[in-house]
């Protein structure tokens, strides 16, 4: 468990909870072990325990992520069949208990590594994400959930405000970078032209914590927890979240959007990373490093 939760208002299951849950919600797995992952391995909403060896109970940890569960249950088996790599449809939605006061899922658990959380320069790698990625965003979105503004694939402008309130809180540290700088390409992302193309599919969260390869090649894509239907855009910031030098400019030609695309995408890396660094500093010091070195990326390629 992290000696500081990463929100004030965290709520942790412990594996004993999700031995009840189990136990009582889904009988036939109640005889395998629950095991919590490594720390290193928990990322910013859900508590995630091995339930066996095939198996992994995501349990939300703060509120913004209840959704997840149902989300999931719904869409992902739709999608499941169109795309290139595996994705963790889930096996069951459990119900609150156990002193846990959320809906919780159960998925297969995907064996593999993870590309370098700091950058990876493979073009082959890139070329593999961005063709999960055009596959997703040739499903036709049908009903699927709109994102909702302020939320990755709604329109920029809705992260306008954090991003200002931010900034005077930045210039108080030093994050290498330049605070002004930074400023000055947010403000490059925000002239850019809204996303007028038919929404698409996106899954909004393509960091290197949620691409699991197998020899080096792209085998699965997992956490769902942004899947909604919008601008294209944030799908195309793995080339600024994930990858570096040669594989960057391949992801960016193999995704194949235009310039303006590509700064709304430098905008969907550089305004959660500003409120990253300041948000997650203390609590969460991994992910604050993550964002400064977006922030430095994305003023390398617009100032």
């Amino acid at each position: 468990m992290p000696v500081v939760p990463i929100h004030d208002d965290e709520v942790r299951a412990t594996a004993e909870q999700v031995r009840h849950l189990i136990a009582d919600q889904c009988p036939q797995w109640s005889g395998l072990a629950v095991t919590p992952l490594p720390e290193d391995l928990e990322g910013t909403d859900h508590v995630l325990f091995r339930v066996g060896d095939a198996l992994v109970a995501r349990m939300p940890k703060i509120a913004w992520a209840v959704d997840q569960a149902d989300s999931g249950a719904r869409w992902l088996p739709l999608l499941a069949s169109r795309l290139p790599a595996r994705i963790p449809v889930p096996l069951h939605v459990g119900e609150p208990g156990a002193g846990y006061p959320w809906r919780w899922t159960v998925a297969p658990w995907i064996a593999g590594s993870t590309p370098p959380r700091l950058g990876c320069d493979d073009a082959v790698l890139a070329g593999e994400v961005a063709a999960f990625v055009r596959a997703l965003h040739r499903i036709e979105p049908g009903d699927g959930p709109a994102k909702p503004p302020g939320s990755r694939g709604s329109a920029l402008r809705h992260a306008d405000e954090g991003v200002r309130r931010v900034l005077p809180r930045l210039a108080g540290h030093d994050d290498g970078f330049d605070v002004d700088a930074a400023a000055a390409a947010w403000e490059v992302c925000l002239s850019t032209p809204d996303w007028d193309g038919a929404p698409v599919w996106i899954h909004g969260d393509l960091q290197p914590g949620n691409l699991i390869t197998d020899g080096g090649r792209l085998a699965a894509v997992i956490d769902f927890g942004a899947l909604g239907v919008g601008d294209p855009a944030p799908d195309v910031s793995p080339a600024l979240w994930t990858f570096t030098g040669a594989a960057r400019d391949a992801y960016r030609e193999a995704v194949g959007y235009d310039d303006a695309t590509w700064r709304r995408a430098c905008g969907w890396a550089l305004a959660p990373s500003l409120t990253g660094v300041d948000y997650y500093r203390h609590t969460f010091p991994r992910m604050a490093e993550h964002g400064r070195r977006m922030v430095r990326a994305v003023i390398a390629e617009l100032t």
